[in-house]
């Protein structure tokens, strides 16, 4: 969680910079015009769809591979790993 606080305090930085950057640039009169505010929401929804799709694929991914941590934590149990080895044995007629 630590580096999750870091990396949004770090984004927020950014962008405190990236305001003051751009307030400082543009002149004081200019207002957004209503063709690019629109283009500028459209923009943010693709890339909030992406982020979206971005974190269930991540979110996928990490359950996938804590359900094969889990399964070959359990097949390595001296037990389970006795029982598959007798089994193969008896299977190979050693």
């Amino acid at each position: 969680m630590r580096e999750r606080e870091r990396l949004i305090a770090r984004i927020r930085q950014i962008r405190r910079a990236s305001k003051a950057a751009d307030a400082a640039q543009r002149p004081p009169d200019a207002e957004p015009k209503p063709d690019q505010l629109r283009a500028l929401e459209a923009r943010v929804e693709h890339l909030e769809a992406l982020l979206q799709g971005l974190q269930d694929s991540v979110h996928r991914e990490g359950s996938r591979q804590e359900k094969r941590l889990t399964d070959l934590e359990a097949r390595t149990q001296p037990g389970a790993l006795g029982k598959a080895l007798s089994h193969d044995a008896r299977e190979r007629g050693l």
